[in-house]
């Protein structure tokens, strides 16, 4: 019975992801067909929508396992201007949080390119249905340049002191590389971060992986790790598999 329970509770949570994945998709259709087809005489659309549906076999959050070490389902839409302005709406099933199975976040941004370096601000807010209490807001900059296969970038997330995280205030720092492997598919990815503050007492986390292009889907492999692996066993070492699709 325990483990019929747990199919249960499992299926609940993909359906719940497929649910937001229909909803977001739903939505992108509307957009798209509220822009209607460009004529040879048209100037581009300002704003371009993006969904994106992927599944991994573990959901990682900096280092930490959101999703108990089982596979998640996760959707995002996205409108960008042309302007570099961006709305984006991000949802995927977690492991049950005080009454909520699927982690949300709405975030506005701006991001633009200038001498080279690529760099993006935003503004997000967390959220977790059915556990209203977790709610959070966070604050991220992040700066990258890419020069030949090689790309380099930095990030700081900063979530002030609020109530739902103990009126600490939270502060992640991030770096990561990546690097085209020549004429194949492949790219070889990699990053180091730490954070301190609500979420973690000087945490890092760090991983290796391969990213690739197959058939129209990006398909990953990376190997994940975090300094919690003797206190946390959502942080122990694990290789994440995942499958992801643009449309």
């Amino acid at each position: 019975m325990k483990q019929l329970a747990l199919m249960r509770l499992e299926i609940t949570r993909f359906q719940s992801a497929f649910r937001a994945a229909i909803a977001l998709a739903s939505i992108a259709a509307c957009v798209a067909t509220a822009r209607g087809e460009p004529t040879e005489a048209a100037s581009p659309a300002p704003i371009d929508v993006e969904l994106s549906l992927a599944a991994v076999t573990d959901y990682r959050y900096r280092g930490i396992s959101l999703s108990d070490k089982k596979p998640s389902a996760q959707a995002n839409l996205t409108a960008t201007h042309d302007a570099g302005l961006y709305a984006a709406l991000w949802a995927a099933t977690i492991a049950d949080n005080g009454g909520a199975d699927l982690e949300n976040q709405i975030s506005l941004g701006y991001s633009a390119e200038s001498g080279g370096l690529a760099f993006d601000i935003m503004a997000a807010y967390y959220l977790y249905p059915g556990a209203s209490s977790d709610n959070y807001a966070e604050f991220a900059a992040r700066a990258s340049r890419a020069a030949g296969p090689v790309e380099a970038g930095a990030t700081i997330s900063y979530a002030p002191a609020q109530a739902n995280i103990g009126h600490i205030d939270n502060l992640y720092l991030g770096l990561d590389a990546s690097l085209a492997l020549g004429t194949s598919p492949l790219t070889l990815i990699g990053n180091i971060g730490v954070e301190d503050g609500a979420f973690g007492n000087r945490k890092l986390d760090w991983s290796l992986g391969l990213n690739g292009e197959a058939a129209g889907f990006s398909i990953g492999l990376a190997y994940i790790d975090s300094s919690r692996t003797s206190r946390d066993p959502q942080g122990k070492p694990t290789v994440v598999g995942s499958i992801s699709k643009i449309f």
